[in-house]
């Protein structure tokens, strides 16, 4: 053994060589008995009573290291430390020592003092055995084999000097490599097994590393030879084959194995994990009787044999299966979505030929406003049961599925007549319509439907769902759960409207739009002090068309925020021809209100044509506060700082009204006309109303405006009960052009003149305990 390893030796490597110095206990008995009867040979031989005395030092010394024997047997090895061990292998070098230096006194002695060949045969012949016997018993020590070699080598040579024999000691000399050569037999020994120990120990440590990592691995592992048979199995693998835990199944066949022990395994399984046994298959998934999925794949050997690899993936597969019906049914309903219903739909309708075929939509009427005035959790249960409904229908031929939001889809097979499938679309129609029970509410439900019926071979999920769209749209008109099925003419009044989209793009891109006012008058008529500013498109081959049509499709394709922009930039540009203090009024939409960019906009207006803020008026509706009541109330208070007037537009034609006037930033309260107006001379409980929520308005020091009044009938109403503080209608002025409102404003001018008299001539007749506060609560 090398150096450099006798110093880093490990203590475990290091008791076990001076542990094999401690065994082997019949050479010792050998070595004492040969010692003691070659020295008695010897005494009888020559009659040297000093060989007596080496005798009884042969035996003396066998009985010390006999008692370190035995002590050593006693220590506990475990507990021993480097130095400890060092310590016993001193002991016994002391012991082998003592032997072996007797050994060469004794030969020494018969060489130089007796001098008889005889005796010096013996005692070369004892000591080179006892050389040969240092190698093979105390490899492990390397300093027991050098004193060893020097006690036995050492007085040889020195008696052979001293006999003057010129041959002689040339002779022992030669016991000088002799000796050297058994150190480095010892030490080749030594090194050998050193390298074999820690040969040994790291295989060890590489299977039991293996071992851990059989017993641990989540999957199962089968090691077979060329002829099927097992030469390793980990205990993931019987457990997954349901094997017994306790059976041998080294060099057992595996096929065979399968076939006797293996549990909840098919016929079939057992034939196709025969095929991977002999590497015919690679890969394979297998279900057995208990619903376990066990997953295969097969490494071949480069000795003919293969090694499996298997897992439970049943647990994979079920979370797979689950994202699946995640990805494929709606969350909430449990109906198929639009990707899967169109998967399924169109594997229904293949290969149907001419058969025909219904598609139809169904829309929750008014579906918000459950979610608004009932909350979002009764909304989403109400649609749930309306799919659950749906879901119960006894009709052959029926896939339900949900769209998006409230709207749901049926598929519906028939044969030839349109007419029994349109029946039956009806007939389904009306069975989910009606009460619905939500957490103790009752709910009622109607639907508006739209429905396609074409044959089966035409199915394309895309373009019937236009056309059922289409159908629907016109039920929507109708309202009040109408169904309707889709006319060929639908599809043109569709291309007609996608054409007037890319014309009311064009038109906004080319500044085809125009601003027209319609001017708000004092009740009396007296003077204008507020020009609403309106929008219109004069088409260049359908002529006008109605802000009604064109200011929702705007809408639908986020276009109206261009609008006002364009409204806002030109109405601050003619208020400014305008003779102060007179205000134009703007509407805006929520979508203008869904970020604060308009306050910025409306700041840069204002200052390019040096308009005072207080002469603009923005009007909001009141739909504007119920779907973003927090971020359009945030917007309006940063308007209201800068001085612009706010309105509210429609005024008693949405929820909640009433609230609004108190907890939002208004100036303005416009009362719609078809809510108050129409009518009102007729309808008592029409001028009630509206009686309160003037007066509730004046007390909160709200201004009114009443927009609608066409009739001087109606203007005399208004005047009678005060009502107003401005009136917007064509009982005083059509919307008109920029240059119209100055016109229309010098010949109010007049008629202010004159009213003012006749103010002045009431005035001094009235009494003085009334004063003008009397007159005019306003």
């Amino acid at each position: 053994m090398k150096e450099t390893e006798a110093k880093t030796l490990s203590t475990d490597v290091y008791l076990s060589f001076v542990t094999s110095l401690f065994g082997n206990r019949g050479t010792l008995w050998t070595g004492v008995v040969v010692h003691v009867l070659w020295c008695l040979l010897v005494f009888h031989y020559s009659g040297a009573q000093f060989y007596l005395l080496f005798a009884c030092g042969f035996a003396a010394v066998f009985a010390y290291r006999m008692y370190w024997f035995q002590r050593f047997d006693k220590v506990d090895k475990e507990a021993l430390t480097y130095d400890g061990i060092a310590a016993w292998e001193q002991q016994y070098v002391i012991g082998a020592f003592l032997a072996a230096f007797l050994l060469g006194i004794a030969s020494g002695y018969a060489l130089l003092v007796l001098e008889n060949p005889f005796v010096g045969f013996t005692c070369i012949a004892m000591t080179l055995g006892s050389m040969m016997s240092i190698v093979g018993r105390n490899y492990g020590s390397r300093i027991a084999v050098d004193l060893q070699t020097l006690g036995c080598c050492g007085p040889i040579l020195i008696a052979c000097l001293f006999t003057e024999d010129l041959h002689l000691a040339l002779m022992s000399l030669l016991l000088i490599p002799f000796g050297l050569t058994t150190r480095s037999m010892a030490n080749g020994v030594r090194e050998f097994l050193y390298e074999n120990v820690i040969a040994s120990r790291k295989m060890a440590i590489i299977a039991g590393r293996f071992d851990i990592a059989l017993k641990t691995i989540s999957h199962g592992l089968v090691m077979l030879d060329g002829e099927g048979k097992i030469q390793v199995i980990n205990r993931r693998a019987r457990d997954l084959l349901g094997l017994d835990k306790k059976s041998d199944l080294k060099d057992r066949d595996f096929a065979a194995v399968l076939c006797e022990d293996a549990e909840n395994a098919p016929e079939t399984i057992l034939r196709q994990l025969s095929k991977l046994a002999d590497g015919s298959l690679e890969r394979a998934l297998f279900k057995f009787k208990d619903d376990r999925h066990l997953e295969f794949s097969v490494s071949p050997r480069t000795d003919g044999g293969v090694v499996l690899i298997f897992e439970d993936v049943t647990a994979r597969l079920a979370a797979e299966e689950k994202v699946l019906h995640m990805v494929r049914f709606d969350a909430l309903t449990g109906l198929p979505n639009r990707g899967h219903f169109a998967d399924l739909a169109t594997k229904k309708l293949k290969r149907r030929g001419e058969a025909l075929a219904a598609l139809a939509m169904f829309d929750v009427d008014g579906f918000k406003h459950v979610n608004d005035l009932r909350g979002h959790v009764v909304g989403d249960r109400l649609l749930a049961a309306i799919s659950a409904r749906l879901s119960a229908l006894k009709t052959d031929g029926l896939l339900a599925g949900r769209l998006v939001g409230d709207e749901f889809v049926v598929l519906l097979t028939g044969g030839d007549d349109s007419c029994e499938l349109e029946r039956q679309v009806r007939r389904i129609h009306a069975e989910i319509q009606g009460d619905y029970y939500v957490d103790g509410l009752r709910l009622p439900v109607s639907m508006n439907s739209g429905c396609v019926i074409l044959p089966s071979q035409d199915f394309d999920m895309e373009n019937w769902q236009i056309k059922a769209d289409l159908a629907l749209n016109h039920a929507k008109s109708t309202g009040n759960g109408t169904l309707t099925v889709f006319l060929s003419e639908m599809d043109a009044q569709y291309i007609d409207e996608q054409k007037l989209r890319v014309d009311l793009r064009q038109a906004i891109e080319n500044h085809g739009l125009h601003v027209v006012y319609q001017p708000m008058y004092r009740p009396d008529g007296s003077g204008i002090e507020c020009s609403e500013a309106l929008v219109r498109w004069r088409h260049p081959e359908r002529g006008m068309v109605g802000p009604n049509v064109f200011i929702p499709m705007a809408e639908d394709m986020g276009l109206v925020s261009h609008i006002t922009h364009l409204v806002l930039d030109q109405a601050c540009r003619d208020c400014a021809t305008w003779p102060e203090p007179m205000a134009v009024s703007v509407n805006l939409s929520i979508q203008d209100l869904r970020n604060d960019d308009i306050v910025g906009y409306v700041a840069d207006v204002l200052k390019r044509y040096s308009l005072d803020p207080s002469r603009l008026h923005l009007e909001v509706t009141e739909s504007c506060f119920m779907d973003e009541p927090v971020a359009v109330s945030a917007i309006l208070n940063q308007f209201r700082v800068t001085g612009v007037t706010i309105a509210i537009d429609d005024f008693g034609t949405g929820f909640s009204s009433l609230s609004y006037l108190d907890s939002l930033p208004l100036d303005v309260v416009k009362i719609d006309r078809a809510a108050f107006i129409r009518n009102i001379a007729e309808d008592q409980r029409k001028l009630k109303l509206l009686r309160g929520i003037v007066h509730l308005s004046r007390e909160l020091g709200l201004k009114i405006v009443v927009e609608g009044v066409e009739t001087k009938e109606q203007l005399a109403l208004i005047n009678r009960h005060r009502f107003s503080d401005l009136v917007q209608g064509y009982v005083f002025s059509m919307p008109v052009a920029s240059e119209k409102i100055i016109e229309l404003a010098a010949e109010a001018a007049p008629a202010a003149k004159l009213s003012s008299i006749r103010r002045g001539a009431k005035n001094a007749q009235a009494s003085p305990l009334l004063g003008r506060s009397a007159l005019n609560p306003a």
